[in-house]
């Protein structure tokens, strides 16, 4: 598993009606984030937002986006244009809804609180292509609560859960993480399943 990519901006840029085109805002692929508890990820737009405070991070898998697609019939597009805050691969991200999960990529692990669905919006089909916008639905990843501090980077990643995790306190613990970590799942989705 590792993070691909992060798209972090202070300001919407699909705002108003996709016939009227994205607007120009700064976007950044920065190399590492710093999330805060409760607050979200600095100098990001969701960031210190109430009504934002369960869904300050989005995690997307890029399988996901490459399945979108090949299921149109069109090039892959780039994976910025989705403006999810996070893109991964090798995660089954949709298998971390309704679920805290520690994500550490070589600074110690940070918390976070698996929200809801980051449901697509109609500026699917306008900045990526036709179709996207349904055919996202179910997979174009999960919105999370930032519980803990710290860092993430672009590179290598590793998934654990914190103790008491309600599905790991099966006696088959080792398989059911294994099922949830599933890296053949990522471009599936949940509704796909």
């Amino acid at each position: 598993m590792r993070i691909e990519r992060f798209v972090v901006s202070p300001r919407h840029a699909y705002e108003g009606r996709p016939t009227d085109g994205p607007t120009a805002v700064e976007t950044f692929s920065p190399e590492s984030i710093e999330l805060r508890a409760g607050h979200g990820v600095v100098g990001d737009r969701y960031a210190g937002r109430e009504a934002h405070r369960d869904a300050a991070l989005t995690i997307v898998a890029a399988e996901a986006l490459e399945a979108v697609a090949e299921d149109l019939g069109v090039p892959r597009f780039d994976p910025a244009l989705a403006r999810r805050t996070v893109i991964t691969r090798g995660l089954d991200v949709e298998a971390l809804r309704r679920t805290d999960v520690l994500l550490d990529s070589g600074d110690g692990p940070v918390l976070l609180g698996g929200r809801r669905p980051a449901a697509p919006c109609g500026w699917m089909d306008a900045v990526l292509a036709p179709g996207a916008h349904a055919a996202l639905r179910g997979r174009a990843g999960v919105r999370f609560a930032v519980l803990g501090s710290g860092t993430l980077r672009v590179g290598p990643l590793a998934v654990t859960f914190p103790p008491g995790d309600s599905l790991l306190d099966d006696a088959e613990d080792a398989t059911l993480l294994a099922a949830r970590l599933d890296p053949t799942r990522a471009a599936v989705g949940a509704r796909r399943r």
